[in-house]
């Protein structure tokens, strides 16, 4: 059953037009800052959502098979009480019923500003506050806390002629049911994680599905499954859950290795995908077709046990290239085939490396975010910004893993944020910066850490920022390593400005 979000009434206009701390977006990092926020009670709070419901890619996200390829008890809150997970794997629909419920749950649903879009953010010296602008009027803070996430951004590659296609063309991230996919020739463009769950789906519908493959992905087997109605009983047992999930942890954070091209870690997962492709695909030349020719782990490696059998279905092709150009009704390959379609289904991937809220923030000396930006996210911590005091940044630079769970990586930061919260309470503390030295020996630091990782060495990939062809998305280590670097505040790198001047 999904949680009832809208009792409180109007809340476009409950928030204060000056609190303590504003946070933006409403996905597992808004929540979960807003939990500590609530629990603590110190802080006076909004959260800015743009969007009329919470949930942040799980409330965006809602095609035919949408669903974690992270454990469900993994992808989770350790600080929530243990949810009864369905499946191994969890769906989208229950994923965001858990975020709805942790809104109701921590009581701070009349925190919320839904349908209310951050328009400009600008530091204010003099007052020491930042001056926020919303498509619902204009609040100002102390702290801004974005968290917008990686994952809200649609793109759209460049394709000539897209905007003459004849039929629809819809994102993943902005599904709609009523999309008349019965009979219809349908053409999917990429093969990345989305592209897999939504496939199979496609092609039980459609006359004729054509799936536009630029770069075969690796595959392992899925695994998923129903959890007995006596397991689910024994995971609400908080003992219990916390030792399953430091077990999943512990076994995701060791494949780690993979990604240093470690042997034989690197040859066991390769080995792992090459026999999922090989006891799936019969057909040698289609084989080959799907044989990735880059090294594994450096791009997501893919979770399915449906994919590849819907490639052989007698109504499915496979494009081994890109999607080219449209002319009206037909799309023609980079290959030089054409294809007659109805209905173009966007697989295609976010604005990730570059977010679009960066062009919204301007700082202590004018400097605006994406400027600052201009060669790549940076940070120090991968939570704060030289020249933007008292912001701090959830899943934004180096905060995300390619091997294990976000919301391990997103607790972590909550901790540093709520220490940071900490400083800012002592009455004689205006804002803390974190000065130009430390950001970039801690980007130096990111840096080496990422040389000698698959994701610099064995192909181009969205973890990677397309102009300087630096690391930005990922943090090049373990989990476990992300929090013992940086789960704890220390002011030491700051600038802390005090009243007295």
């Amino acid at each position: 059953m999904t949680a009832d979000l809208s009792s409180t009434p109007d809340r476009r206009t409950v928030a204060e037009l000056d609190v303590d701390v504003v946070i933006v977006g409403a996905g597992f990092a808004g929540i979960g800052m807003a939990t500590g926020l609530a629990r603590r009670g110190r802080e006076s709070f909004v959260v800015l959502e743009r969007a009329d419901a919470v949930g942040g890619t799980w409330r965006d996200n809602t095609y035919p098979g949408i669903a974690c390829d992270i454990p469900a008890h993994l992808y989770s809150f350790s600080f929530r009480p243990p949810a009864d997970w369905s499946s191994v794997y969890p769906s989208g629909a229950e994923i965001r019923e858990y975020l709805e419920r942790t809104v109701i749950d921590e009581g701070f649903d009349d925190r919320l500003r839904l349908g209310c879009e951050l328009l400009d953010a600008t530091w204010n010296p003099a007052a020491a506050r930042w001056t926020i602008m919303t498509s619902d009027g204009e609040i100002t803070c102390r702290a801004l806390v974005l968290a917008v996430g990686r994952l809200s951004e649609p793109r759209i590659p460049d394709i000539e002629g897209l905007d003459s296609f004849t039929g629809e063309v819809v994102h993943t991230a902005a599904w709609r049911d009523d999309l008349p996919l019965d009979g219809a020739r349908i053409g999917l463009v990429g093969t990345g994680a989305s592209a897999v769950q939504i496939a199979p789906h496609l092609a039980e519908k459609a006359e004729e599905l054509v799936v536009f493959c630029r770069t075969p992905p690796y595959v392992v087997p899925r695994d998923d499954r129903q959890y007995t109605v006596e397991e689910r009983a024994t995971y609400l047992d908080p003992a219990v859950a916390d030792d399953v999930r430091d077990q999943l942890l512990r076994d995701a954070d060791a494949a780690f290795r993979q990604r240093l091209a470690l042997h034989p870690d690197i040859d066991e997962i390769r080995s792992r995908a090459r026999t999922h492709l090989h006891s799936q695909i019969g057909d040698p030349e289609l084989r080959s077709i799907l044989t990735p020719d880059y090294e594994i782990g450096c791009k997501r490696i893919l979770l399915s046990d449906d994919f590849y059998p819907t490639l052989v279905r007698d109504n499915v092709i496979l494009e081994p290239s890109a999607l080219d150009t449209v002319r009206e009704s037909k799309a023609r390959a980079a290959s030089g085939r054409c294809y007659d379609l109805d209905l173009l289904v966007m697989a295609t991937g976010f604005e990730a490396a570059r977010p679009p809220v960066s062009t919204r923030i301007t700082g202590a000396r004018g400097e605006r975010l994406d400027t600052h930006w201009s060669d790549g996210m940076t940070s120090y911590a991968s939570t704060t910004v030289h020249g933007f005091p008292n912001m701090f940044v959830l899943d934004g630079p180096n905060a995300a893993l390619g091997h294990n769970s976000a919301i391990y990586m997103i607790e972590t930061q909550l901790s540093y944020v709520l220490g940071a919260l900490d400083v800012l309470s002592d009455d004689g503390i205006r804002s803390l910066e974190v000065t130009a030295d430390a950001e970039a020996a801690y980007t130096a630091e990111i840096d080496d850490r990422a040389s000698s990782t698959v994701w610099l060495t064995g192909c181009n990939s969205w973890y990677v920022d397309p102009d300087s062809g630096r690391l930005t998305l990922l943090w090049p280590g373990t989990a476990v390593s992300f929090r013992e670097r940086n789960g704890t505040f220390d002011v030491e790198p700051y600038v802390v400005e005090t009243r007295e001047g």
